[in-house]
């Protein structure tokens, strides 16, 4: 499993998003680009994926921006990096069992299934909230 750039991107703009539109106004994507150092078109595609996935909406207009479509307490890692395109399987192989000759003996297959089944549950268990409220004890 390897989190790409996109994936750490969309991990970071979406925690700068929840700490600087905590008073639910949208926060605009120069400012998260300014917050964050990353590219300002490069965030356009985060947040375009963002927003197709129900994450975050948009308004448009001045002092327009994104804001998260769920409270923060509902949303989780695992749905931000699944949205950004990341795949968080530890081998590949878990995907392609009909065309693996080794699957009725591959004593590992088990193993990686297991690992990949723990990565993704503690991603779906961590919250934008949890993370703000870790950081702010």
């Amino acid at each position: 499993m390897r989190i790409t750039t996109r994936g750490r991107y969309a991990l970071r703009a979406s925690l700068a998003l929840a700490k600087l539109g905590q008073d639910g106004a949208p926060v605009s994507i120069n400012s998260l680009s300014e917050q964050e150092n990353i590219s300002s078109v490069f965030l356009e595609q985060i947040f375009f994926k963002l927003r197709k996935a129900g994450i975050v909406s948009s308004v448009r207009g001045p002092g327009g921006g994104f804001c998260f479509a769920r409270p923060l307490d509902k949303l989780t890692i695992k749905e931000i990096l699944d949205a950004a395109g990341e795949e968080l399987d530890i081998v590949s192989c878990d995907k392609h069992i009909e065309n693996c000759n080794r699957i009725g003996y591959c004593l590992s297959h088990k193993v990686w299934i297991d690992v990949t089944d723990l990565v993704n549950n503690f991603f779906k268990s961590v919250t934008l909230a949890s993370i703000l409220e870790k950081n702010n004890s």
